[in-house]
């Protein structure tokens, strides 16, 4: 579905309860609001034009700033405000997913390099 936006046009192409993928267009100049996911990463694939994240930390008061062109992904963790503005015209994909157990992993053993 394609929903209006004050930076622009996005299109919902995926939705379930495990991901969500958009194809989004922002117009140059165009800034979304400050915003966080309590539960989502929200992960940035730019196809076409320039869009850079600011990403406030919540370890430190710095912003972290990343410029994304054609071929570059980032992805924000949940619970980071943050926000997109487009430098260029842009084309792009904002992909959603849910932050699940990070601690599932149990080992048996630490692994060993070849000789």
């Amino acid at each position: 579905m394609k929903n209006g936006k004050v930076w622009g046009k996005t299109w919902c192409l995926l939705q379930n309860p495990v991901v969500e993928f958009h194809r989004i267009e922002v117009d140059a100049g165009g800034e979304c609001s400050t915003h966080k996911h309590a539960h989502k990463w929200n992960g940035f694939f730019v196809e076409k034009g320039e869009l850079e994240i600011h990403v406030y930390k919540n370890d430190y008061e710095l912003v972290d700033k990343t410029v994304l062109e054609a071929g570059d992904f980032m992805a924000v963790k949940p619970g980071e405000y943050h926000l997109f503005k487009a430098n260029k015209d842009t084309i792009a994909f904002e992909i959603y997913w849910p932050e699940l157990l990070s601690e599932d992993i149990q080992r048996r053993s630490v692994g060993k390099m070849n000789a």
